[in-house]
């Protein structure tokens, strides 16, 4: 049955063939990236996601979805300035998330 649309390849991720043992690892070392709702308080405040759609909650739904390189895009963008942190209703420290996805990026750069 054609519906008028379809998914581009692009766009679709097959979750079932996705490594997502960074966001695992990730979520051992900051069990605070679990609880995230998704609100976009974070995004909302923060001072590069205007100009390079740097979000906490983007990062986190692209290490779940295991794109990595929209990953690497925003960690480049954060200005690590804790805005984030300080409006999060949830009480994640959003900047040391950060920080270890940075650390945790850095690793598998390494290995690859």
């Amino acid at each position: 049955m054609d519906f008028g649309f379809n998914l581009s390849p692009s766009s679709a991720v097959e979750l079932d063939k996705v490594d997502t043992s960074l966001f695992r690892e990730l979520c051992r070392i900051e069990p605070g990236a679990r609880t995230c709702i998704g609100c976009g308080s974070c995004s909302a405040t923060c001072t590069a996601s205007e100009h390079s759609g740097m979000s906490v909650r983007k990062l986190l739904l692209s290490l779940q979805r295991g794109k990595m390189r929209d990953v690497e895009k925003m960690l480049t963008c954060c200005m690590l300035c804790g805005k984030c942190t300080m409006v999060c209703p949830r009480g994640i420290n959003t900047r040391r998330i950060i920080l270890t996805v940075c650390r945790l990026y850095e690793n598998v750069e390494g290995r690859i």
